[in-house]
This record gives structure tokens, sequence and C-alpha cells, in this order.
């Protein structure tokens, strides 16, 4: 038997690494899923299905190319990616815009909302086992520039993938009320994308906060 496992991270970086850390762990790339906010177009597809230009210090040169040259650095995470994070790709989420995605939740959502239903991220969560009430935070967050990490696996061995999950994941209660407070009810799949400059605003809030500790 399998369960999913879900988690919000306030940026790509943490995210990945994350993902790396469960396929070290043993969990297939398969089992997997990330769903990133691109809000600030650090993930540019040339749609020739070829490559992709990845650019998060917007330089203008692709971060992997740099990491080949220099070793460090955000280049260099990107450089090393390998497995889940390796088919990453772009696809519009209703209420969230383009999104940068790979894996099993990533077809989901696409395929619920190929079939015209509302919301398609909290579709394929709730269908994946999450409660409708997190779903919506989850989704909130990642419109708000967050990456959203899901995986299955078993139950067993559940405690020790989330322990892996909550080495630097948002607190999502903490984050929902958070949410609340500003006055917001719940994702709204008709709402407008939020821009680069917002999602900055956003990830810098809680960064000088400290509002992302884990659960």
């Amino acid at each position: 038997m399998t369960v999913t496992i879900s988690r919000l991270y306030d940026d790509y970086a943490t995210a990945s690494q994350a993902v790396r850390d469960l396929e070290a762990a043993g969990l297939r790339a398969e089992d997997v899923s990330i769903v990133a906010s691109n809000a600030d177009n650090w993930y540019r597809d040339d749609r020739s299905g070829r490559t992709a230009r990845v650019d998060r210090d917007h330089d203008g040169t692709d971060d992997r190319a740099e990491g080949a040259e220099t070793g460090a650095g955000i280049g260099a995470v990107v450089a090393g990616a390998a497995g889940l994070l390796a088919g990453l790709g772009i696809i519009a989420i209703p209420g969230i815009g383009p999104v940068v995605a790979a894996g099993w939740l990533a077809s989901t959502a696409a395929g619920v909302v190929a079939g015209g239903a509302v919301g398609g991220i909290i579709g394929a969560l709730t269908q994946a086992g999450v409660s409708k009430e997190d779903a919506h935070v989850y989704a909130e967050g990642v419109r708000r520039g967050g990456t959203l990490v899901s995986a299955r696996v078993p139950d067993a061995e559940r405690s020790r993938y989330e322990a892996i999950f909550d080495r630097s994941a948002v607190n999502i209660r903490e984050r929902g009320e958070a949410y609340r407070k500003e006055g917001w009810t719940g994702f709204d799949p008709n709402a407008a994308p939020y821009s680069a400059e917002q999602a900055r605003r956003e990830r810098d809030t809680y960064a000088q906060s400290g509002a992302n500790r884990p659960l």
C-alpha cells in the first residue's frame, strides 16, 4: 500500500534538493512529482523539444552552462539534476499560470485541466488523497511563487520519507493561517497569476520572517 506525501517549499532550489534526497533514499523518479512556479521566468522553453533555458539569476546566461564552468552555485545544482528533474517541462494551470513541472502529479493536473474540470491542481491533489483544505493552501503557495513536491511512498516507510520532506518544507498549517489573515478564503482558479515582482516579494516576506518551519 502506498500513501501520498506533499510538501510546499518557498523556492525551487530547496524543493529540487528535496527531490534529489528522496531519490537518493530509494524512491523511484516515477513516484515523485514537482510543480514549481515560473512567475519570474527562471525556466524558458525554446519550444524545439530539445533544450530549455534555465536562468534563475537573470544574467542572460543559461545557469547550467555557468555551473559547468564554475562547478558551484545555482548552475551546478541544475547541471547535477538527474532522475525526475531531468524531465522538467512547462504546463499552464488555471489560477497559477505557467509552471515548471515533472512527474505523475503534473500529468494528472494537466489531464484534469484538459477535461475541463475547475482547479486542475486541486483535483489532482485530492485524487491523490490530499485533504481539500491542504490542497487549496498548496495550490495558493505555488501561485505565490512556491514549489510543490509530492511523492507516493510505501505506507510502512512513511515516517522515513516524511523526515526527508520536512527538513526545509513550509509549515502548511501556519502558511494557510497567514494567508487567511490577509483575507484569503481559498485557491481561485480564475485569479490572475502572480507577477515576477509579486512572487519575489512573497518569498522575501517569509524568508525574512522565518515563517517556513517544517511541520
